[in-house]
């Protein structure tokens, strides 16, 4: 299966990145390398990008599509987690420019060999480093009920938590869940026929907490954005494209931590804990897709651009 992934917010991420032809951009989530492409394409011979992923399909896709651009082009098998180290390894310091487009791409999710659709019946996977040993299928049969419980709440924001999880819990006394069908059915069980006739498939919001309990989205997220600032060099700008709540708080909470980083009262008349501020967020409110975008790709639809400068 060929690796598809339609560039969300490209003409936009390329505008705030405000590329400079000989600077160093680092492309944190490479995956088809379709924003990837955009920059390098900006860039002079002595311009750097450094493309950054943990999807072995999505690093052998992104080299065929950014092959006439390899003399400025640097691919990294990584999670951007690392990006200090990767840096550190390529001996950069600092850079002008850092994407993150946190979306699961559409060859992930269309490919039923992932294990990342409730559409089809495949085994429950939804690793995006193949090279990980822990699947989908250890947290459904492994976890505890309160574990299952507290990820499908948290991370799903499923109403239906609670009666998911004592279901799957039930149905796996019986046999091992290996299947994303057998998942499927035991959480149909669990929401009431009138609830589910009113929204989307039923699956949708416990299989995106699995999927970000698996990878560790949240938590690399939260460990990622600081660090990323701090190797911007001044007027460098890091951009983010979130798809769901959890992950949006989280960058617009550590982007105003960043700006406003002062923890005295408020009653201090001057600032007396020293902590400066690393730059200013350049998006008051996220940048949004317009209808012409979501017309052309339905999963733009959630997708929001916020973006930090570094001062």
């Amino acid at each position: 299966m060929e690796f598809k992934h339609i560039s969300v917010l490209l003409d936009e991420v390329i505008d705030n990145l405000n590329i400079k032809p000989s600077g160093i951009y680092v492309d944190g989530t490479l995956g088809g390398g379709g924003h990837s492409l955009e920059i390098a394409k900006r860039l002079t011979d002595n311009g750097r990008l450094i493309g950054i992923d943990q999807d072995s399909d999505a690093i052998a896709a992104a080299s065929e599509r950014l092959k006439s651009y390899l003399d400025r082009v640097t691919i990294v098998k990584s999670n951007y987690q690392n990006i200090d180290i990767v840096l550190k390894d390529l001996g950069i310091e600092n850079v002008d420019g850092i994407l993150l487009d946190l979306g699961v791409s559409s060859y992930q999710l269309d490919n039923s060999e992932r294990g990342f659709t409730y559409r089809e019946d495949v085994p429950l996977d939804m690793r995006m480093d193949k090279e990980q040993t822990k699947t989908a299928a250890d947290i459904v049969n492994d976890y505890s009920e309160n574990e299952l419980y507290h990820i499908i709440r948290d991370y799903g924001e499923e109403g239906f938590a609670k009666n998911i999880a004592k279901h799957i819990v039930q149905e796996r006394q019986k046999k091992r869940i290996e299947t994303t069908g057998e998942l499927n059915e035991i959480i149909k069980a669990s929401i009431p026929m009138k609830v589910r006739k009113m929204s989307g498939h039923p699956s949708k919001k416990t299989y995106q907490a699995i999927r970000i309990e698996l990878n560790r989205e949240l938590e690399v997220l939260e460990n990622s954005l600081d660090k990323m600032i701090d190797l911007l060099n001044p007027g460098g700008r890091l951009c983010v494209i979130t798809f769901h709540s959890l992950e949006d708080r989280i960058v617009k909470n550590i982007f105003r931590r960043n700006m406003n980083p002062c923890i005295c009262p408020p009653e201090f008349p001057v600032c007396t804990c020293g902590r400066v501020s690393k730059g200013k967020i350049v998006t008051r409110k996220p940048i949004v897709p317009g209808e012409a975008e979501i017309l052309i790709n339905s999963r733009a639809k959630s997708s929001k651009l916020r973006v930090f400068e570094k001062v």
